[in-house]
């Protein structure tokens, strides 16, 4: 959505407001358009496939409404996304860093656990979209952050829009963590540097910094981008599960490689390295199984945009495009951690990739996989800073028109944040770990059904209504896991063995 438009459309105060008298929404591809009293809008928006940018724009209800007959429907474009193209657009919105850390969760889980476990974040995930669509069918809005204007007024939007951005850093981050710690390895295989002596252009902080200044910066001061996803790696991970001997002789011990891993561990006489899968397993580090699920699992912020960018939009439809997708996702997800994990066992590290240099770094398949996602991240980090200047500028200059010197500015800082966060933070376990357990489940559960219930009408759902009360108990649920997941991630960080306090 471009930046140099003017701000110029403010949140309409809930008792403006259309609902419908009887409190009953309309599906927005089934009603007549109201041709008058017509409350003003922005030109049509520019939109993004993925719906990325999209999720935090200011213009998002859109109403129209009739002496007599009030009716919710969305009335700045016509969506011509077909179905398919809705459901490939929401999976890439779903797909993202989180997948890397899938394997580790299992190998800390157990594969009949993970499996369970990753069941019920995918359930309650489609559960979480019918929510937000029942909410958005009834007043006709199009954006997270204005559902909760429409349910709470400005603190509402404000939680919304803060979660969003904090999911947004924590995704950010994760890309260019993966920069960091892919990147030398890459350049280490080019240059057939096999031990490396402290070489400034193999060092990952330097690298980070130089990606993020040459590339990132420049395309993040753009006013307009385009879309981008990240690679899928489950057909590479399968394929190498059949291609590693088990167990796998880490490539620093044939000492060709000495001093790369430094927490590599001897592969002889390690339980870890006995090649039996582990059907259930706890310990210290299942912890960050949910968090890593609810961050691979954030797409909430996106779905709207893509519900009104689909033809002939109906919340059915849009239910079967999230199902679709997100079973399409789950089925994915489960075979990349599973292989992942069957290919590795107990050495399989936070950010899997980083494993499979252990076994070969000049394998041509992983180096092309790496230089994908690479180049994948690289191109994705300013697209996802784009939302993320946009709520802030929303958030801090609502009415401002655009302004270079504080669009360089935004950009600039949240770039250096974002950089000193990866350079310091030792592992990306503690990226998904921490925007899992806090922003992740306010997105997923706790926002849409709260949302939800001070959104539908007590005339045609009463408090004490089935629906309420499951809304509610999923509320619950998300309060659960987010205060369960930080209390075992401080617990763990605190005990001094934790592989998130720790370099890999």
């Amino acid at each position: 959505m471009s930046e140099d438009k003017p701000a110029d459309t403010v949140e309409t105060a809930p008792a403006e407001v259309n609902t419908i008298p009887n409190g009953k929404g309309h599906e927005p591809g089934d009603e007549t358009t109201a041709t008058a009293k017509t409350p003003p809008i922005r030109a049509h928006a520019d939109r993004l496939a993925c719906g990325t940018e999209a999720n935090l724009a200011e213009s998002q209800e859109f109403l129209s409404s009739m002496e007599g007959q009030k009716t919710t429907r969305f009335t700045d474009f016509e969506g011509k996304t077909s179905f398919g193209m809705s459901v490939f657009n929401l999976g890439n919105a779903i797909m993202g860093s989180g997948i890397l850390g899938l394997a580790y969760a299992m190998a800390n889980t157990g594969v009949v656990l993970f499996l369970i476990l990753l069941t019920v974040v995918a359930v309650l995930s489609s559960y979480s979209i019918h929510l937000l669509l029942k909410s958005s069918g009834i007043v006709g809005i199009r954006a997270y952050e204005q559902l909760g204007y429409r349910a709470f007024g400005t603190p509402g939007k404000m939680a919304a829009g803060i979660a969003i951005t904090l999911q947004n850093i924590g995704a950010m981050s994760s890309y260019l963590y993966i920069v960091k710690y892919e990147f030398p390895l890459v350049l280490q295989a080019f240059l057939k540097v096999d031990k490396p002596a402290g070489e400034w252009y193999l060092n990952g902080n330097y690298l980070v910094i130089i990606v993020s200044v040459a590339v990132i910066l420049p395309l993040a001061l753009m006013k307009q981008l385009g879309e981008c996803a990240i690679s899928c790696l489950s057909y590479i991970v399968i394929y190498k599960k059949f291609n590693v001997p088990c167990p796998f002789v880490d490539f620093v011990f044939n000492g060709t490689l000495s001093g790369t891993h430094d927490n590599a561990t001897d592969p002889v006489g390690e339980d870890s390295h006995d090649c039996v899968p582990k059907m259930v397993n706890l310990n210290s580090q299942t912890a960050y199984t949910i968090p890593i699920l609810a961050f691979a699992f954030v797409c909430h912020p996106e779905v709207l945009p893509i519900y009104t960018e689909l033809r002939n939009p109906t919340k059915k439809k849009m239910q079967h495009v999230s199902n679709i997708s997100i079973a399409v996702m789950y089925t994915m997800y489960f075979l990349a951690a599973l292989f992942g994990y069957l290919t590795f066992y107990g050495e399989v590290e936070a950010e899997l990739l980083h494993t499979y240099s252990r076994i070969d770094p000049y394998d041509i398949l992983i180096l092309c996989v790496r230089l994908a996602v690479l180049t994948a991240v690289t191109l994705t980090v300013p697209i996802v800073l784009f939302p993320v200047r946009r709520a802030i500028q929303q958030m801090l200059f609502p009415n401002k028109t655009f302004y270079w010197p504080r669009h360089i500015a935004i950009a600039l800082i949240l770039l250096t944040f974002i950089n000193l966060l990866v350079i310091f933070a030792p592992n990306i376990l503690g990226i998904f770990g921490i925007i899992g357990a806090t922003s992740a489940p306010c997105l997923i559960f706790i926002f849409p059904a709260v949302f939800y219930i001070r959104i539908v009408p007590k005339e045609e759902e009463p408090m004490r209504s089935t629906p309420k009360i499951l809304a509610a108990c999923f509320a619950g649920i998300g309060f659960l896991f987010m205060i369960m997941s930080l209390s075992f991630i401080i617990i763990d960080w605190t005990s001094g063995s934790s592989k998130a306090s720790s370099g890999h």
